[in-house]
């Protein structure tokens, strides 16, 4: 046990992670020579590799002299903390990595909290020195700063250093300009001895039974569900006697059919795990993250994974558009719960419930692009389904007085977008806590209602011309803010079913930005546009030219339009109002109102509004 060192990476979302873990497999052998390896080799997703983010934590392991490393590649982007907190139970230590350019971010700040809550030692890389712009030394003083801000203990601020470039696979003890041909040579070397020297060696607990928290699930068509975590204490084998102790007090019994190690990115069966080793046990179907395993039936559980709660509501609602049921294969709305309930058991930031309205389902999370991506892999599953506007969940106290989650945002802008960046801040409920300027650029810290995040990302990107970086997470529930101004533009509404001709869209595109070509199947109630003005208009999409044996002065003159507007799903779902739905199929994706009929949603806006 005194071999083994388990740590977990953390950082905030694009700060070098996944490449670091990439580095780390490769420089320790735990690849053939001559085996072909594609960037980013542990995001294993589609949507990861397509994002160019994290979204699971995996596990990986590798040998360096005789010593076995576990390593845990854990997200960085806010709306995933859960994966880095369930990660962290399973560790006895972290790197922590900030980029040498941004320094340390919201996300930074939130997975460092953590880690020092837990009393877990942390060795901080400083990423990305290589790049021209980079400052070390001022970054380091952050990363400082913010422990002092946490509260982190003596031995805590005692952390050691290293300067890295997990691109180009070196790591310093010391920093300095001119990198050498020799501290190229060395690679991670000081990086694999700072890990052996400063992570300790796994924290078990004195006990003869055995005992596995479990932080992670998986499932094999071979071996059914496979109970990923930590043996904090005791030994077991392959055919010996297995109980779970679910959350509810209740006891499920089974035997331990198989035990998988890993190994690089592999996973190597076992006949045997020991206490500090990170395995995953098969042999229980019913078996949820924060249950306890053990080979007895009276011993005292594990405390159990706990995570912060949801802040952000969705509706997932069984397609009923007129052009329902052509594509997809799940339609049906038991077919959409019983994929939501999977998930949830191996999502413990989802939260799943059936509401008073027939195939309508809530689902609550961290963000909108926790809930925006498990809508993406359903969609590629083969289900249809739609989506409602994200809600952010209020509380309310005794007395009568209602919460709201309140997120604290940081933001990195070039000087002369100061002024459009403050008043996109006023309107969203904005409250400025510092602001620091450092040559051309500003640095903002404000808090803000998490209603007022939505649709906030892509007005920022466009307003700072892509210059701007911003990053949030979740601060406090705190009193209910004003009114906050999201959408100001009403959209077009289709008031016909066919398809759309290029005659019409050029009449169309002068009344607002069009959401579609010509040749588009369309339905009535289908949004085809957003309005230049406030307030939704009636269209017809599908008009056609009459043909005359007159000929017109216009004959023969090409028709230019304008490249419709394409939106991505988080997007969608941030710009579509309360009325509205995301209808999401296979291969399509249409903005739609909840009810098609222009009279009918006439009547219900005239009863909402007396």
């Amino acid at each position: 046990m005194e071999k083994i060192r388990n740590i977990a990476i953390i950082a905030h979302v694009d700060h070098g992670k996944t490449t670091l873990v990439d580095q780390l497999l490769k420089q320790s052998g735990a690849f053939r020579q001559n085996q072909q390896l594609a960037e980013r080799i542990m995001d294993s997703m589609d949507l990861e590799k397509e994002k160019g983010i994290t979204i699971k934590a995996k596990n990986a392991s590798f040998q360096y002299a005789d010593y076995k490393i576990n390593i845990i590649d854990t997200p960085g982007h806010a709306d995933f903390g859960s994966e880095v907190e369930r990660s962290l139970g399973m560790v006895d230590g972290v790197l922590l990595l900030v980029d040498s350019v941004e320094g340390p971010q919201a996300q930074t700040k939130f997975v460092l909290k953590k880690a020092l809550a837990q009393n877990l030692p942390a060795l901080v890389l400083i990423n990305k020195i290589d790049r021209p712009n980079a400052q070390p030394i001022q970054v380091l003083d952050q990363v400082f700063e913010l422990f002092l801000e946490l509260e982190a203990s003596e031995k805590q601020l005692d952390f050691p250093v290293l300067y890295v470039s997990a691109k180009e696979g070196f790591a310093l003890k010391e920093w300095k300009k001119e990198i050498s041909e020799q501290d190229r040579k060395n690679g991670f070397r000081p990086l694999f001895e700072a890990i052996i020297t400063h992570i300790p060696s796994p924290t078990i607990y004195p006990d003869s039974s055995f005992k596995l928290l479990v932080a992670n699930l998986d499932y094999s068509d071979y071996l059914g569900r496979i109970a990923i975590g930590k043996v904090f204490s005791g030994s077991i084998q392959v055919g010996s006697p297995l109980f779970c102790y679910h959350k509810s007090s209740q006891l499920s019994c089974g035997s331990v059919t198989a035990i998988l190690g890993f190994k690089g990115l592999e996973r190597v069966a076992l006949n045997e795990a020991s206490a500090g080793d990170i395995v995953g046990i098969a042999g229980l179907e019913e078996v949820y993250i924060g249950d306890t395993l053990s080979d007895s039936e009276k011993v005292i559980p594990l405390p159990r994974v706990e995570v912060d709660p949801p802040t952000v509501r969705m509706r997932i609602v069984v397609n009923d558009s007129p052009l329902a049921g052509k594509e997809g294969k799940f339609l049906t709305a038991r077919h959409i719960y019983e994929r939501l309930q999977k998930e949830a058991r191996t999502n413990v930031g989802l939260r799943v419930q059936e509401t008073d309205i027939p195939g309508t389902f809530e689902v609550n999370g961290r963000g909108t692009m926790q809930i925006a991506v498990l809508v993406e892999q359903m969609r590629r599953e083969g289900f249809e389904l739609m989506v409602s506007r994200p809600e952010v969940i209020y509380k309310e106290d005794t007395s009568g007085i209602i919460y709201e989650p309140i997120e604290l945002l940081l933001v990195d802008i070039p000087q002369e977008n100061l002024g459009g960046v403050m008043e996109m801040l006023s309107k969203r409920a904005g409250n400025i806590r510092l602001m620091k300027n450092s040559q051309s650029r500003v640095f903002i810290e404000c808090l803000i209602p998490t209603r007022g995040l939505i649709g906030f990302k892509t007005e920022f990107i466009n307003l700072t011309r892509g210059e701007g970086y911003c990053s949030h997470l979740f601060h406090e529930y705190g009193p209910k803010q004003g009114e906050v101004e999201i959408r100001k533009r009403g959209v077009l509404v289709s008031m016909e079913r066919g398809l759309s001709t290029t005659y019409a869209l050029e009449n169309l595109q002068q009344r607002g930005v069009l959401f579609i070509g010509p040749g588009v199947e369309v339905y009535e109630g289908m949004v085809v546009g957003e309005h230049k003005r406030p307030g939704d208009l009636l269209v017809n999409p599908c008009k056609a030219k009459h043909l005359t044996n007159i000929r017109s002065q216009g004959e023969g003159k090409a028709i230019g339009l304008e490249p419709p507007r394409i939106f991505r799903l988080e997007e969608a779902l941030e710009f579509i109002d309360a009325d509205e739905f995301v209808e999401l199929t296979p291969t399509k994706m249409r903005i739609r109102k909840k009810i098609l009929d222009a009279h009918e949603r006439k009547k219900a806006s005239l009863k909402v509004g007396s």
